[in-house]
């Protein structure tokens, strides 16, 4: 039977924020978030991602409580997808071999891998099913797209699948076609950035987070050799130099700044270091869309542009200026993840999709367990 009446809980935990919400099939009713500064990374300093669980949760829950809403009152609640095993899009159940994986994090530590604990935390409470939807590991790339150049390293697809997935969905239904039909180039331009081709309703290429576009604290693309002479020179920890590329690279390398508003308001004060490296990022974005339009063999129906950094009229103008003879340009602001989470949720609870469960060999092995989490 639908749910149509039916309101879902959604929670999205990011490094520095947990954005949650409460929606129903026709859109959101309510929407928070709590910040996390120096006093989480200080408390959690040393310890695993989901050592975390517990005090988010908490925080949660005090949100949930002053806007007088009770748990027992969701159908089924969301979270994010963590850095699981490559999987097919879609919308997941929950369970004991998705809780395992990211116990492990064998693929990494990441806040996102915070959503599906958090998620089955509120889900038990309201005796519903727990989701994640579209992880940031859905892989659905051509075979070619895996080849690094090096047998030791395979290309492994991770990106951000959530929203640029439900942007292409809603493209579709905007246009009145079918996702399967198009041929998309889609930009996701926020913290991270991520450039992928689209192709038979499915993602067959896009950059990952070590490559790609410099971002607003990531590096993207590094020249190798110049990479391996300052992993031997003596200067750098392994730690401090992933944190070099990874979080403090990019416009805060260069600028001191993640803030993209910020740089463009010393751009407008005439600060031309800002202008450089500001143009070098979009060139880099440009570069990127030009690769997957290869991809796509030069056929493309249209690129879309979305994320936060999208909200700029200056960036996309700039962009604009580079790619827009490869196809018509949409733009959509922003990365309404929540809504993301709430529309995959919705589309198992209507019954348009089935829940989907992660396999592993060692959940075959255990057999499928009830499944109770401890949030410390």
């Amino acid at each position: 039977m639908p749910h149509q009446g039916n309101r879902v809980l959604v929670i999205n935990p990011g490094s520095t924020s947990t954005k949650f919400g409460v929606f129903s099939s026709v859109g959101a009713e309510w929407v928070s978030a709590v910040h996390h500064g120096d006093e989480e990374i200080e408390r959690f300093r040393g310890r695993s991602m989901l050592a975390r669980a517990g005090y988010r949760a908490a925080l949660i829950e005090k949100a949930l409580v002053a806007a007088g809403l009770d748990t027992k009152d969701f159908a089924a609640v969301g979270g994010r997808g963590g850095l699981l095993p490559p999987m097919a899009c879609g919308t997941y159940l929950v369970d004991e071999a998705m809780i395992e994986e990211l116990r492990l994090a064998r693929r990494g530590e990441h806040a996102c891998n915070l959503g599906a604990v958090l998620a089955i935390h509120f889900a038990q409470a309201a005796g519903v099913q727990a989701y994640v939807v579209d992880p940031v590991t859905v892989d659905e790339w051509q075979d070619c797209a895996r080849i690094s150049g090096m047998p030791q390293i395979q290309r492994s697809c991770v990106g951000h699948a959530l929203n640029i997935k439900a942007v292409a969905r809603r493209f579709a239904r905007e246009t009145g076609r079918a996702y399967s039909d198009l041929r998309l180039i889609i930009a996701h331009l926020g913290s991270g950035i991520t450039v992928s081709a689209h192709r038979g309703g499915k993602m067959i290429d896009n950059n990952t987070p070590e490559e790609g576009p410099l971002g607003p604290d990531r590096t993207g693309w590094l020249p190798v050799r110049e990479l391996i002479k300052l992993c031997f020179s003596g200067k750098f920890f392994e730690t401090q130099l992933d944190r070099k590329v990874f979080g403090e690279g990019g416009l805060f390398a260069y600028l001191g700044t993640r803030d993209l508003k910020e740089v463009e308001h010393r751009i407008d004060a005439g600060d031309a270091r800002a202008a450089g490296v500001y143009e070098a990022m979009i060139y880099q974005i440009a570069k990127e869309t030009g690769a997957m339009a290869a991809v796509l063999e030069g056929r493309v129906d249209a690129l879309l542009v979305t994320g936060g950094m999208a909200h700029s009229e200056r960036l996309v103008s700039r962009l604009r200026a580079y790619i827009e003879w490869i196809a018509p340009i949409t733009v959509y602001p922003g990365e309404d993840e929540l809504q993301a989470l709430a529309e995959g949720v919705f589309r198992v609870l209507n019954g348009e999709e089935p829940a989907k469960r992660l396999e592993t060999h060692e959940a075959a092995a255990k057999g499928r367990e009830a499944l109770v989490i401890g949030l410390e």
